[in-house]
């Protein structure tokens, strides 16, 4: 579990090639939808978005709610286990019910999609924002504005992530939890992201074109969004790509120790958590989000290695 794609990532000789600007989205969406890999990997994000967007429309037509208890089917005589094979599933309950409580697992994994796709994209965004206005100031800049920049990063790089985030979540109220934990991801993520834009904005300074531009009168600001900032994109790209599965599984990790989503909003990282005791008795309980969450992540992961090596083949012709 983490915040960040990998390691390597974070590395400026690492990143894709951003100086040759990037190539036409058209055909590089045409490139990765001939990728089997990359075209089964969109469709099941795209799956999970449209979950996520129409829960409450999905969960009327299955007939139960990710609330309702139905205790009609667990046993109250084996500790509330549900009747029936695969956990109950069947007709009425498509994906069985929790164990305990009767609730309805198609539900929950339904609406659970629905906060994993929130706080990861929500948190991707903001690490993106962040790691790219800070990664263009301290590599055009220089000077002191990259030495600040460069220390608060490498001491927001040297904490160990995932316990501070427990640490800290722990400690604050469980108020608008869904948007503490976009706000803590956020803040132990985007120096990766900044660091490797630090590194591309100082290699493109020195570019002719950002020479003639300056010699042309051109200020700083257009500089930076005119020439530089554009050439960065495909860099952007593929790093947010690749951040999503890892903040996917940051989520569910947080989720899993009690810090993340709060109950009974669904989750599913705490779902996982709680089939904990009950996996011997119904596997399915744990099955379930646990392949959804696995599959998501792949996904991600997948698509993000296709466009970079599509934006890589595209932006070497």
């Amino acid at each position: 579990m983490t915040t960040i794609p990998t390691e390597a990532l974070a590395r400026e000789e690492g990143a894709p090639s951003a100086t040759d600007g990037a190539p036409p989205p058209g055909r590089v969406w045409r490139a990765l939808l001939t990728d089997r890999g990359a075209a089964l990997s969109a469709a099941y994000i795209l799956l999970i978005v449209l979950m996520a967007l129409f829960a409450p429309l999905i969960v009327k037509v299955s007939g139960w709610g990710p609330y309702e208890f139905d205790q009609t089917a667990i046993d109250p005589d084996l500790a509330g286990t549900p009747i029936g094979g695969w956990g109950g599933a069947g007709g009425e309950h498509w994906f069985g019910v929790e164990p305990g409580n009767g609730r309805d697992i198609f539900a929950r994994i339904v609406y659970g999609a629905r906060a994993s796709m929130l706080i990861a994209i929500s948190a991707t965004v903001l690490t993106t924002l962040l790691g790219v206005v800070f990664g263009l100031l301290a590599g055009f800049f220089g000077g002191r504005v990259d030495w600040v920049i460069s220390r608060v990063m490498d001491f927001l790089m040297a904490f160990p992530a995932l316990i501070f985030m427990i640490a800290i979540l722990s400690a604050l109220p469980a108020g608008n939890r869904a948007t503490l934990l976009v706000v803590v991801i956020s803040l132990f993520g985007w120096p990766y992201l900044a660091r490797v834009v630090r590194g591309q904005t100082m290699t493109l300074a020195q570019r002719e074109f950002v020479e003639a531009a300056r010699a042309s009168g051109a200020s700083r600001t257009a500089i930076v969004f005119r020439e530089i900032l554009p050439n960065l994109r495909s860099t952007i790209i593929v790093l947010t790509t690749l951040a999503v599965p890892g903040y996917i599984g940051t989520e569910a990790g947080l989720s899993f120790l009690g810090v993340g989503v709060v109950p009974p909003t669904p989750s599913w990282g705490q779902m996982i958590a709680s089939s904990v005791n009950w996996y011997s008795v119904v596997p399915t309980y744990f099955a379930i989000p646990g392949v959804f969450l696995f599959l998501l992540v792949l996904s991600f992961t997948v698509l993000g290695d296709r466009l970079r090596a599509v934006l890589d083949r595209e932006g070497a012709r």
